[in-house]
C-alpha cells in the first residue's frame, strides 16, 4: 500500500474529485449556457424567417401595386389619347363649319355688293334715260303739244293708280 502513501497519489485523487465536484455543476452551467445560446440563436433565426416573409410579402405587394400603377398609367396614357383625338376631331369639324360659315357670308357680301352695283347702274341709267328722254321731248314737243299730252296723263292717271 504504498500508493496510498504516496502525497502525489493524494493530489490526484483530490484533483479527480474536485474535478469531479466542480464538472457536474460547471457541466450543467456550461449545457445551460449552450441552451440558451441555442435557444437566443434559434429565436433569431425564427425572427429572420419571419422579417424575410414579410420582406417578401411586401415586395410582393409592393410589385402588384406598380403593376396596377402601370395598368393605371397605360389607360390614363389610352384615355389621354381618345381624348386628344376626339379634340382634334372636333376642332376640325368646328374649322370645317367655320370656313363654310365664312365663304357662306363672303358669298352674300358679293351678291349684296353686286344687288347694290345693278341698283346703283340700274339708278344711274335711269338717271340717263330720263335726261335723254327729257331732251328727246323738249327737242321734238311744242307748248301746246306738251299741253295736251299732260292734260291726257292726268285724266289717265286715276285708271292707272287702280
Amino acid at each position: 500500500m504504498h500508493l496510498f502513501a504516496d502525497p502525489e497519489f493524494w493530489v490526484l485523487v483530490a484533483a479527480v474529485i474536485f474535478a469531479a465536484g466542480v464538472w457536474k455543476p460547471a457541466r450543467n452551467a456550461l449545457l445551460g449556457a449552450l441552451d440558451e445560446r441555442a435557444v437566443r440563436i434559434r429565436a433569431e433565426l425564427n425572427e429572420a424567417q419571419k422579417l424575410r416573409e414579410e420582406a417578401e410579402q411586401l415586395l410582393a405587394q409592393y410589385q402588384q401595386r406598380e403593376r396596377e400603377a402601370a395598368a393605371e398609367a397605360e389607360a390614363i396614357v389610352a384615355h389621354a389619347r381618345e381624348e386628344a383625338e376626339r379634340i382634334a376631331a372636333q376642332s376640325a369639324r368646328d374649322l370645317d363649319e367655320a370656313l363654310v360659315r365664312r365663304q357662306r357670308l363672303a358669298e352674300e357680301r358679293i351678291a349684296q355688293a353686286e344687288a347694290k352695283a345693278l341698283d346703283e347702274i340700274r339708278s344711274v341709267a335711269v338717271d340717263i334715260a330720263i335726261g335723254a328722254a327729257r331732251e328727246v321731248i323738249v327737242s321734238q314737243i311744242d307748248e301746246q303739244r306738251g299741253a295736251a299730252l299732260l292734260d291726257a296723263a292726268i285724266a289717265a292717271l286715276p285708271q292707272r293708280l287702280r
